[in-house]
């Protein structure tokens, strides 16, 4: 990973539901990306959902997002 890159953490199934249930949103409904995107590792498959930390100014913020095909 570069160190410019944001940190990019992959959910397990128990905290995807809870994201799901806070939101009350389907995953189907989460932002989307690539299988083939080069900031996720290896191993990534369709379904998998991360957790991207962006540093912003002196704060962090958290976005999600799908692997999708």
């Amino acid at each position: 990973m570069h160190k410019l890159q944001p940190k990019h953490v992959k959910l397990k199934p128990e905290e995807i539901k809870k994201l799901l249930d806070k939101y009350n949103i389907s995953l189907s409904q989460l932002p989307k990306i690539r299988v083939d995107d080069p900031a996720l590792p290896e191993g990534c498959v369709p379904g998998d959902v991360f957790k991207i930390e962006r540093k912003e100014d002196d704060r962090i913020c958290v976005y999600h997002r799908v692997v999708v095909l």
